[in-house]
């Protein structure tokens, strides 16, 4: 079933994310790599920059012109990443809270502190 909205999620382009689940363990292990957004879809998918590379091949469209194969960052699936806190070095769950005075700001519950922790906007 294809949505034409978009898809809600507290994740943003630039954020650092950790794969936790798929990929292929003997041939394309991904599980456990982080990498940056690059792109969030409509239909649910992140692109993460270098991690499931694709090959692409690329057809000759002039005369002379020389076919190709060329690697890109291929989809995830939203559900199978989570926002990487770099200053506890693991993934956490993303969430909002009302800061003090009073606007809504995005962060992160600590694990061990239990202090809502604020994400600085890039």
């Amino acid at each position: 079933m294809k949505h034409n909205s978009k898809v809600r999620t507290a994740l943003r382009v630039g954020d650092v994310v950790m794969v936790i689940s798929g990929g292929n363990k003997v041939k394309k292990p991904i599980k456990g790599k982080t990498g940056r957004i690059l792109e969030i879809t409509q239909t649910g998918r992140v692109v993460v920059e270098g991690l499931n590379y694709l090959t692409v091949y690329t057809r000759p469209r002039t005369y002379g012109e020389k076919a190709e194969r060329v690697k890109k960052e291929g989809s995830i699936d939203l559900s199978n990443v989570m926002y990487y806190a770099e200053k506890l070095g693991r993934p956490v769950r993303i969430g909002y809270s009302l800061s003090s005075e009073g606007k809504k700001v995005r962060g992160y519950r600590n694990p061990e502190t239990k202090e809502f922790v604020e994400i600085e906007h890039r």
